[in-house]
């Protein structure tokens, strides 16, 4: 592939956004859908050039080199940009093209009518830019560059709707949660930074991305030093990827149109912090802290997410929810060393869980809700939706033979075989995520399809904004990225990860497509059968008790709600986290004792500085100006005197 077109990869997306905001957007009105059909073409040619990336890297054996370009020099500073096509590049770039494409096709029917129409699909195009830039990146600072402008673009697309306070609200603390990530992130370039010097002495480059993973390979760089750069990289993934304790944003960032929550959550923004830690995995391999941090953090994040999942009512939200969990699960692969397995899973998850959230969005085109409680009895109007919500849910429940049953089995597979303490102990909270999430989303599927209708938004008070009642099937061009999705959500785990024969290791094309680059240890893990039937039949449990609650009715949930109230609002108010970093951090601690302390120091010190240094001023002035009386006279004599004086003191000198 040649690398002019691996930068169009990049570029058609961006041409995207310029065309519509500077050409499009100002006139508006009838010209508004050019929009979506730009954007589609867009990222459709990128998809393409996707796929010519992905062939090209395979026959490549592994990486296709490209030369970096200097881009700006200062002093003994230079700043190099470029493109790294290996196997983790190549699949993120067919998973984010991908997705988005589809994405992009459904927003033309989910969007119609909006006022923002043309808006939307440049924040869209800019979303998408960032993210591919992003991946393609060769150079710590150019990844740092549009990892912040993946932060604005999401902050525009959350906020997309500004004129909703909730909407407005969502938008600015994901981009203050996130910002506060991305100093720990900031704080490890700046150790590469202040280690140039160590860099330089064996020929590298602090920042070549390469250059990195040689630095550690042999050493040049110590212990400590490894250790502190990969936990300020994981320090931003954690705000990205809203890994406990910064996932507070994610829930919230619901409040942006359904197709902006399946692109953030399917494959770009929360998508870029295990990418980011799979980058820089070879830095992590070297720092047993740093390795045993990730796998804690993920593995805690993936059963604390799911509790939540349990209990809410918005679908949207219990699919947020469902989000962090499986960001879990991709992180305490990695801490476990399962690379392959936590990019499969990734691979595997950015399809099944753009088509739940996009099925999410066409319920509640039918209801004018997102309350699960107001829904109900869809599954005879809906059944395209049905069909496609209830295959992303099997897979999401890691049911075989479906797509998320094979990257699921393959974590928990590795998690197990490692056998020391931490992974032991993550294995254990990721099986009992692996129920959690079986239960939650058959506990949406029930509510959502089954049963009786409810109302949807003319019973639902607080859903006005999301418009009125149809009960039909949503249209064509919001049913059709369904059913494409619904296709890799059912078969791609198996035709990544085929079988010859039960008792004998998968041939697992993914993870020896990247063991093709030498800078990465991959390891692959047999397929155990016991573990996957076990983790099999906790699933089933999962859907089990969702049957006898939701759709049978034997187990009351309102009777369960009431036996275990204090566990039920602690789920429901999600632990107080909110209340925590809104009530006592922000208001008590900053506003009531750090900004009161502040303006004591400005009051008190600064100010009577000021005043001190003024009344100083007028103190030294007040004999000096009875000397400026405005008669020439006293002047000349002041002159002569001085003159007189001067000849004095020379005389006296002589």
């Amino acid at each position: 592939m040649p690398e002019s077109a691996a930068w169009l990869i990049l570029f058609l997306p961006l041409a995207s956004f310029l065309v519509i905001s500077l050409v499009i957007r100002p006139s508006a009105g009838p010209r508004a859908p050019v929009a979506a059909v730009i954007t589609i073409l867009a990222v459709g040619l990128s998809f393409l050039l996707s796929l010519w990336a992905l062939g090209g890297t395979i026959s490549g054996e592994g990486i296709v080199e490209f030369a970096d370009h200097t881009w700006l020099e200062v002093g003994e500073f230079t700043l190099s940009v470029g493109i790294l096509l290996d196997p983790l590049t190549a699949i993120m770039l067919v998973v984010v093209t991908g997705v988005s494409l589809m994405v992009q096709i459904y927003s033309v029917g989910y969007m119609r009518g909006d006022p923002g129409y043309a808006r939307y699909f440049a924040y869209m195009s800019l979303f998408t830019t960032a993210m591919l830039g992003l991946v393609l990146a060769s150079n710590v600072i150019q990844i740092f560059v549009f990892w912040e402008l993946v932060g604005l673009g999401s902050f525009l697309l959350i906020g997309f709707w500004f004129n909703r306070p909730a909407a407005a609200a969502a938008a600015k603390k994901a981009f203050i949660i996130t910002r506060f990530a991305d100093f720990g992130f900031l704080l490890g370039i700046l150790y590469l930074f202040f280690n140039r010097g160590t860099f330089a002495a064996a020929g590298l480059d602090p920042f070549v991305v390469n250059d990195i993973y040689e630095a550690v390979e042999t050493g040049i760089i110590g212990p400590g030093v490894t250790t502190w750069i990969a936990l300020g990289i994981f320090a931003g993934a954690i705000g990205k990827s809203a890994q406990f304790p910064l996932h507070t944003w994610l829930p919230d960032a619901m409040e942006g149109p359904t197709p902006v929550s399946a692109l953030i959550h399917a494959a770009t923004m929360v998508a870029a912090g295990v990418f980011l830690v799979a980058r820089f995995f070879p830095v992590f391999e070297h720092s047993v802290t740093a390795m045993n941090t990730v796998a804690i953090i993920g593995g805690f994040t993936a059963i604390f997410a799911a509790s939540m999942g349990l209990v809410m009512n918005d679908i949207k939200r219990v699919l947020a929810y469902s989000t962090i969990s499986q960001l879990g699960f991709m992180m305490l692969a990695l801490g476990v060393g399962a690379y392959g397995a936590a990019i499969f899973h990734l691979f595997t998850h950015a399809f099944f869980k753009a088509l739940l959230f996009l099925g999410s969005g066409s319920v509640s085109h039918a209801t004018g809700t997102f309350d699960m409680r107001y829904m109900g009895g869809l599954r005879k109007v809906m059944p395209w939706t049905y069909a496609t919500f209830l295959i992303g849910s099997l897979s999401l429940a890691g049911i075989f033979p479906l797509a998320g049953f094979w990257s699921k089995d393959e974590i928990l597979s590795h998690a197990f075989g490692k056998g020391d303490v931490v992974s032991t102990v993550v294995f254990w909270l990721a099986l009992i995520a692996v129920f959690m999430t079986a239960f939650y989303m058959f506990r949406a599927l029930f509510m959502t399809f089954e049963g009786e209708f409810k109302g949807g938004a003319e019973a639902d008070p607080d859903a006005e904004a999301h418009g009125g009642v149809h009960l039909a099937e949503s249209p064509f061009m919001m049913v059709l990225p369904l059913v494409i999705l619904a296709v890799p959500s059912v078969i791609m785990g198996f035709l990544v990860n085929p079988l010859t024969d039960l008792g004998v290791a998968p041939i697992h094309w993914l993870t020896n497509f990247f063991d093709q680059n030498p800078a990465v240890q991959v390891e692959v893990e047999g397929f155990n059968v016991t573990l996957a039937l076990v983790s099999s039949a906790v699933a089933l449990a999962g859907i089990t008790l969702a049957f006898l609650m939701y759709k049978v009715r034997v187990i009351s949930p309102e009777g369960v709600g009431r036996n275990l109230q204090a566990i039920y609002q602690l789920l429901y108010r999600k632990y107080y986290m909110d209340e925590l970093y809104e009530d006592v951090i922000v208001r008590r601690i900053f506003y009531g004792g750090m900004s009161r302390a502040f303006d004591w120091a400005d009051r008190s010190i600064v100010d009577k500085i000021a005043r001190g240094s003024g009344s100083f001023g007028a103190w030294v002035g007040e004999p000096l100006r009875q000397l400026q009386t405005g008669q020439l006279q006293s002047y000349a004599l002041a002159i002569s005197v001085g003159i007189l004086a001067i000849f004095g003191i020379f005389l006296f000198a002589r």
